[in-house]
């Protein structure tokens, strides 16, 4: 399985994904923004970390370019932005870990969160990149899906890096289980994760 998701994506979300595409670009234009305020604040919450401050900051640049490109798409095709919803997956995963704890464990906590959420939009951009009828919308989403991959690892790789590895990595298979669980009952709405 790629990426070490332990449950799939079901292929009929591409189908309803096909079907609400001015909601999936909306939405995924909001996932772009969120990755970049996710970045803004890791280098808030831990400037002591040079490298990861470096590499956040390039984070930053690259995903709001990423939110700009999908705002044209939004833009090119007579639609707007519209309102940010809620993101039922984000919000569930979000209760995995305890409150509080070291800054290490809330930094190591977090870097995890993200590379999970990279991970799985990863998946769900080669979902859509292989199955769209939509040509230029597929090759959008293929060329998405590389540099979404590298975010994952890169997130991953400093998480081990500050953590303790043998607990990093049982937190993230851990997290990973939990994950599997929530997307049990998701595949089914037209959202990036839903």
């Amino acid at each position: 399985m790629m990426l070490g998701l332990k449950l799939p994506t079901d292929p009929r979300w591409v189908n309803i994904a096909e079907k609400n595409i001015e909601e999936i670009l909306v939405d995924h234009a909001f996932c772009e923004q969120k990755a970049a305020s996710t970045a803004i604040s890791l280098i808030v919450s831990f400037p002591e970390y040079p490298e990861l401050v470096e590499e956040m900051i390039s984070l930053v640049k690259e995903e709001i370019s990423h939110f700009k490109m999908v705002h044209d798409k939004i833009l090119a095709r007579g639609w707007k932005l519209g309102r940010d919803r809620k993101d039922e997956y984000v919000a569930k995963l979000l209760q995995f870990f305890p409150k509080g704890g070291s800054r290490t464990t809330q930094m190591v906590h977090r870097l995890l969160y993200a590379a999970l959420i990279e991970a799985r939009s990863c998946e769900r951009f080669k979902l859509l990149s292989e199955n769209m009828k939509d040509e230029e919308l597929a090759t959008f989403y293929k060329n998405l899906m590389v540099s979404e991959a590298n975010h994952y690892t890169m997130f991953l790789g400093f998480a081990r890096q500050y953590g303790e590895r043998t607990e990093v990595d049982e937190k993230w298979q851990a997290l990973l289980d939990f994950e599997a669980e929530i997307m049990r009952d998701l595949g089914t709405s037209e959202t990036m994760h839903g």
